[in-house]
C-alpha cells in the first residue's frame, strides 16, 4: 500500500512540475501539488512511524526532507512568485517518495514520546526545508543570470520574476532557514550528553560549519551588500555542508559502521 501511495504521489508531483514548467499558475496545479503532498505524507506515515517511534533510514530521511521542501514550496507559492522552483523540487520529491517505498534502508528508531526530541526533529525539518528551497532558488538564480548575460532568454526566464526579486526571495529563504537551524542546534543541547558516545560528533561539527557559512552569507549581505554569484556560491556551499552533515554522516554511520545516532 505504501508503494502504491508513493507512486501516485510521484505521478502528481510530475504533473505539477510540468504545469510549472509551462508557466501555468492555476488552481489545478496547486491542487495537484496538494494532493501529491497528502499522498506522500500518507506513504511516509506508513513507512517511518512504528509503535510510537520515528524510524528513519537514509532513503526514508531523504523522502521526509523532500516532502518538507515540497510542502514549504506549496505554501510559499501562495504568497510569493516562486512557482518555477517546482520544476526542480517536485521531481526530486517524486524520486525520493518512490525511493523510500521501494528501497527501504536499515532504520534508527527515534522515540516520539520525548518532547525534546520531537522539538529537535521539527526544527531540523523546517531548517532543512527552507534551506533546500534556498538551494533550489540559488540554482535557478544562477541559470537565470547566465541566460540573461548570454542574451538567450527562454521559457524559464519568461516565467521568473526579475533578478532583484529573485535575490530578495533567496535571502528570505536563507534567513528563515538560518533561524530554524539556529533553534535546531540549540534544541540539540537538551538531549546531547556525550557527542562521541552518541555518535553525533561529525554531524554536530558539520552542522555548525553549515551554520557558520549561512551566517557569514547573511552578514556579508548586511554589511557588504553581497549578491549575485557571490551569494549563490555561499548558499550552495552552505547547503552542501548541511547535506554532508546529515546524510553523509548518517550514510557512513548506518550503512558502513552499522551504528546509529542516539
Amino acid at each position: 500500500m505504501t508503494a502504491v501511495l508513493a507512486v501516485l504521489a510521484a505521478a502528481l508531483y510530475v504533473l505539477c512540475a510540468l504545469s510549472n514548467w509551462r508557466g501555468l499558475r492555476t488552481q489545478l496545479a496547486s491542487g495537484l501539488a496538494l494532493a501529491a503532498l497528502a499522498l506522500h505524507a500518507a506513504a511516509l506515515l506508513g513507512a517511518v512511524v512504528h509503535d510510537g517511534n520515528l524510524s528513519l533510514g537514509v532513503t526514508e530521511a531523504l523522502s521526509v526532507f523532500a516532502w518538507q521542501a515540497a510542502l514549504l514550496l506549496w505554501v510559499f507559492c501562495l504568497v510569493q512568485p516562486v512557482h518555477a522552483l517546482g520544476v526542480a523540487i517536485y521531481p526530486l520529491a517524486a524520486i525520493a517518495a518512490i525511493g523510500a517505498a521501494l528501497w527501504p534502508t536499515p532504520m534508527a528508531a527515534i522515540p516520539l514520546s520525548d518532547w525534546k526530541i520531537q522539538l529537535h526533529v521539527v526544527l531540523s525539518l523546517f531548517s532543512a526545508g527552507f534551506l533546500t528551497l534556498a538551494a533550489a532558488q540559488a540554482v535557478t538564480l544562477a541559470v537565470q543570470d547566465r541566460l540573461l548575460h548570454d542574451k538567450a532568454p527562454g521559457r524559464l526566464v519568461d516565467t521568473l520574476p526579475p533578478l532583484q526579486t529573485m535575490e530578495r526571495l533567496l535571502f528570505l529563504m536563507i534567513g528563515l532557514g538560518f533561524f530554524m537551524l539556529s533553534l535546531s542546534l540549540l534544541s540539540g543541547l537538551l538531549f546531547v550528553d556525550n557527542l562521541m558516545a552518541q555518535h553525533l560528533a561529525h554531524k554536530t561539527v558539520l552542522s555548525l560549519a553549515a551554520w557558520g557559512v549561512f551566517g557569514g552569507l547573511l552578514w556579508g549581505r548586511w554589511r557588504r551588500g553581497w549578491r549575485g554569484r557571490t551569494a549563490i556560491r555561499w548558499a550552495l556551499t552552505g547547503y552542501g555542508v548541511l547535506i554532508l552533515a546529515y546524510f553523509g554522516s548518517k550514510l557512513v554511520l548506518e550503512q558502513i559502521l552499522s551504528r546509529h545516532w542516539s
